[in-house]
């Protein structure tokens, strides 16, 4: 014989919670399925037909349920992952878009990865990362200016450089 499920005993707040979750759609779906699974054992509905309706493992049903037995509902949230915590706080990512965005580096046009690194005092990876994650490109003029360039020759005075790289006609005077 196998182990028996975990007896759920469940509190009214706790089946106000755990219906919000399972019937709303915002809420994620492993969520949602937890919360199921948990509701369906204080209804008294066994874990074996539990999981053949869910389409879901017996150690599944029997995880969850004992989860919320020991825990009560702060049980089944998910647990942190493994891992190297963040060093970067969000404090340090919103100075370096305040930076980039409402300043300009000394003797230069705008910034480069570098210099913000060197300026905001993290490296240059993580300021790379942060200006990808909110498609920052410092390097790229907002407005685009129409270069003329001049040639020798009576013929042709100038050249205009349209945006595509595409030249006009040669301007004649």
């Amino acid at each position: 014989m196998g182990r028996r499920a975990a007896a759920v005993d469940l509190q009214a707040e706790d089946r106000v919670v755990l219906e919000g979750w399972a019937q709303r759609r915002k809420t994620a779906q492993a969520l949602a399925m937890r919360a199921r699974i948990v509701l369906k054992g204080a209804d008294g509905v066994s874990a074996t037909a539990t999981a053949s309706e869910m389409k879901i493992c017996l150690q599944t049903v029997g995880k969850w349920r004992r989860r919320y037995a020991e825990r009560g509902v702060d049980g089944l949230l998910d647990e942190p992952r493994p891992g190297q915590p963040r060093k970067i706080t969000d404090a340090d990512v919103e100075r370096v878009l305040r930076l980039t965005l409402e300043s300009k580096p000394k003797a230069a046009t705008h910034w480069s990865t570098r210099e913000m690194a060197k300026t905001s005092g993290i490296n240059q990876t993580a300021v790379s990362r942060i200006w990808r994650a909110f498609s920052l490109a410092p390097h790229r003029a907002e407005t685009f200016k129409r270069a003329i360039v001049h040639r020798q020759g009576a013929r042709y005075r100038g050249t205009l450089h349209e945006p595509s790289g595409a030249r006009s006609g040669p301007l004649c005077r």
